[in-house]
């Protein structure tokens, strides 16, 4: 099995390539087919890449949970840009994936405490709407204590 670290930096760049074209991470058997590698060879880099905090796995089966910013199974964080609707994992996430396009946005989401709708958008990259405070209940220097979570 090639433990290389070139393997593992063109593992990312296929997960952000198709990432970003799509707007969900590809599936692990859809990665090894697209870099023509064994699949174990592909989640053996996801895992590599996973311990590095490049991305997060699911725990029960090695599939991409997320490629920050973007999340692979619906959030509370929908994101609509001109070329598909995805999801950030969380609100900075959500603020980052039409940063990483560099495009419009509208994003939709609650308020974490009282559950109001809250809209806003992103327009050449000026963030635009609800007048409300984005907050961060957990300091950035403890987001990877519990990604999934915080």
């Amino acid at each position: 099995m090639d433990q290389s670290p070139a393997l593992d930096l063109e593992v990312r760049r296929v997960v952000y390539d198709v990432t970003m074209r799509r707007g969900c991470p590809p599936a692990v058997a859809d990665l090894a087919s697209a870099l023509d590698i064994p699949t174990e060879e592909a989640r053996s880099a996801l895992q590599r890449l996973a311990a590095a905090r490049a991305l997060v796995l699911q725990p029960a089966s090695g599939e991409i949970l997320m490629a920050n910013p973007f999340s692979a199974v619906p959030t509370p964080f929908l994101v609509k840009t001109t070329s598909y609707e995805c999801y950030g994992n969380c609100i900075w996430d959500a603020l980052g994936i039409p940063a990483m396009l560099n495009q419009d946005a509208y994003i939709r989401t609650a308020c974490g405490d009282c559950g109001l709708a809250l809209e806003l958008s992103v327009v050449d990259g000026q963030v635009q709407g609800d007048p409300s405070v984005i907050h961060f209940a957990i300091p950035a220097h403890y987001w990877w204590d519990d990604i999934v979570f915080n």
